[in-house]
């Protein structure tokens, strides 16, 4: 089957290489960046991808603007991120796709990667997003610091093929760096919710997690239940969710290391929290 590509890039020059050397069977690729300053852009066009502009404001509005302003050539569209990878099972699954009726976005899963080591048990596998639908009916919403698709929980499938997700490739200093803005993210969410002024697009959040069944909706109620639990509580519950619930520490020190940043990012998220709750 033929798809399109969509890659969101800023100053990927070290990941896109990788992602768009698993994309070589594929003749049309649309990268849209955010003004990177590397060697971003030139890479995309000597392997021949299309290359258009825009200032990023956040994830949903980025994938939005490549399915409406990047003529893609074909009407299923498969969104990726420059530091992710297409595994082999995935692309033979999307070579010989055939959609189902009534199905217009698929949820994939991903192996999160700590260098060249899947986190097969920290890494929360399988965590399962929207990445692929039609571009006539899938549209993103954001919501916290990552996207949610618009469709009714009726109309997505799934596919069991993962997708690699290199999220440490530029280095733990830039991961904090970007997890710090996804806590105030967060932690303005929290306020909201707390406030009682949810957002229409966060009301849609809900009616989506209630409704979705197996383990992408377990996965959103949990996430949705964690946001209620006090501020304080949250770092050391992340750990010992991901370490010894989710057998972390078969891991290894890789899973160990992982399990840290998240209780780390836990701790950055609570004291934002805590700083909405005195202002209030």
């Amino acid at each position: 089957m033929d798809i399109s590509f969509l890659i969101l890039t800023y100053n990927e020059a070290e990941n896109l290489p990788r992602c768009l050397d698993a994309l070589s069977w594929c003749d049309d690729v649309i990268i849209i960046d955010s003004g990177s300053t590397d060697e971003t852009v030139k890479i995309a066009k000597d392997y021949g991808a299309r290359v258009i502009t825009r200032a990023f404001d956040n994830f949903a509005n980025q994938r939005n603007f490549g399915i409406d302003e990047g003529q893609p050539k074909y009407d299923w569209i498969f969104h990726l991120d420059a530091d992710e990878v297409l595994t082999p099972e995935l692309t033979q699954r999307l070579q010989s796709f055939e959609p189902e009726a009534g199905i217009y976005g698929y949820n994939l899963p991903s192996k999160l990667m700590l260098g060249e080591q899947w986190l097969k048990r920290s890494g929360m596998y399988p965590s399962y997003q929207v990445r692929f639908g039609h571009k006539k009916y899938l549209r993103f919403k954001q919501v916290g610091h990552g996207q949610r698709e618009s469709l009714a929980p009726e109309m997505v499938g799934i596919l069991n093929e993962p997708y690699l997700h290199y999220n440490f490739s530029h280095g733990l200093e830039r991961w904090f760096a970007k997890h710090i803005r996804y806590a105030k993210d967060e932690a303005d969410e929290y306020a909201k919710r707390k406030d009682g002024h949810r957002v229409q697009q966060n009301l849609g959040e809900t009616a989506t997690a209630s409704t979705t069944s197996g383990v992408i909706g377990f996965r959103r109620r949990l996430k949705d239940f964690a946001a209620r639990l006090p501020p304080i509580l949250r770092p050391t519950l992340r750990f010992i969710y991901i370490y010894f619930v989710r057998l972390g520490f078969l891991d290894g020190r890789a899973g160990l290391q992982y399990a840290l940043m998240m209780a780390s990012y836990e701790g950055i998220m609570a004291v934002f929290m805590m700083s909405k709750i005195d202002k209030t």
